[in-house]
């Protein structure tokens, strides 16, 4: 350094020093910068396939129709023709009931019929004759006219005597227990020997399935899904004794009448299943899940990609119309774009996207690394790195 040029430097040290610290301060500026520009995005794949929408359940798997067979008389079982799963048709001899008293009911009521047949034939003759006595002038009226009236009296009582009769036969006839339907024995009440009484209410002898190829399973969905069922809806379900396998059947019907289970309004679904190869057994638990909506082949995301508020940040836009509920920022080729779309079905988690403009290897920005919540955490904690706060 020459003489001047250190004389000249001595007396402007301190602005020579500012010039160099202003240099350094704007080369730094300038550095954090370019720093900042290069955020690193926090992303989630936009990806293709199958989602649906689905409604899940248990029920109990029953036969469509079962018919208990009773008994409309009273008296001891003599025999019993069937047992569990029997197959029977209709008009087989399913048991009988000892009938010695139901026999003497219609010997005492065809006694009684006997008897009033005579008496009704012995009131007609004399009838008979005081008619012709009295047409004749022999007798009164009064006596004519008597005799009438016994016999339409003793009529009367061949006719009484005749239903009674009809009665103590039909109930003699109810001593043998008949199949009214052709079916499978699923449940045996009685035993050989077992008194039946029907005085009050017809007991139940027997539990007819009348086809156990053909099942339904009755399952309960909650008012809040009901809306989404509809008759003819696919629906798939498992039982615990078939591991892994999987059965299918469809929606039968919605019946309108709810129950209220602790305070929860439900809804009766009848499934329709087929049964063909007799798997599956009445009573078995059904865990079932019905396909309320479907769509193939189709942009889907986890319903995570879809809690962030707001773009800033991410990609700057004057549009007030422009918002995180119908835009979407996308990466695409190191570029931050906004891409228009409509939330389709959705399940516990995935969402379906719809757009025109979503092309393959796309990801939704949700926010970069660093980024501070705007909701305040209220003791929890701060938001998520590289995504917006907590709900």
């Amino acid at each position: 350094m020459t003489g001047k040029r250190k004389i000249w430097f001595l007396r402007h040290k301190w602005w020579t020093l500012f010039l160099v610290a202003f240099v350094v301060m704007v080369v730094a500026m300038f550095v954090t910068a370019k720093k900042v520009e290069k955020k690193n995005y926090v992303t989630m794949d936009i990806t293709r396939g199958d989602i649906s929408q689905t409604v899940t359940a248990t029920g109990e798997i029953m036969p469509v129709n079962t018919v208990s067979v009773g008994s409309q008389v009273s008296g001891t079982i003599e025999e019993i023709f069937v047992d569990y799963n029997s197959t029977v048709k209709k008009g087989d001899k399913l048991l009988t009931i000892e009938p010695s008293v139901l026999q003497a009911s219609v010997d005492e009521a065809k006694a009684s019929l006997d008897s009033a047949v005579s008496q009704r034939n012995y009131a007609k003759n004399e009838y008979n004759r005081n008619k012709t006595l009295y047409n004749e002038g022999f007798i009164a009226r009064s006596e004519m006219e008597q005799s009438q009236t016994q016999y339409e009296q003793a009529e009367s009582s061949v006719v009484r005597a005749q239903s009674q009769y009809d009665k103590a036969v039909t109930n003699l006839g109810y001593a043998t227990i008949i199949s009214p339907v052709d079916g499978t024995v699923i449940s045996r009440k009685v035993d050989k020997g077992q008194t039946v009484a029907a005085s009050f209410q017809t007991p139940d002898l027997f539990e007819i399935a009348e086809d156990l190829t053909k099942m339904q399973i009755e399952t309960s969905v909650s008012e809040a899904d009901i809306g989404m069922i509809k008759q003819g809806q696919s629906v798939t379900f498992t039982v615990d004794a078939y591991s892994g396998q999987t059965f299918s059947g469809s929606v039968r019907q919605v019946r309108l009448s709810p129950t209220t289970t602790s305070n929860v309004v439900v809804y009766t679904v009848v499934i329709d299943v087929d049964n063909s190869d007799l798997k599956l057994m009445p009573g078995m638990t059904a865990f079932v899940t019905i396909t309320v909506n479907a769509a193939k082949d189709a942009w889907k995301a986890q319903n995570s990609a879809f809690l962030i508020r707001s773009f800033d940040g991410i990609v700057e836009t004057n549009d007030e119309k422009i918002t995180p509920a119908n835009h979407l920022a996308i990466q695409r080729d190191g570029k931050i774009i906004l891409v228009p779309y409509t939330k389709g079905l959705a399940t516990a988690t995935e969402t379906q996207i719809i757009s025109d403009e979503i092309q393959n290897g796309d990801k939704i920005v949700i926010g970069y690394m660093g980024q501070k919540s705007k909701t305040k955490s209220n003791g929890r904690g701060g938001g998520m790195m590289g995504g917006p706060g907590p709900r």
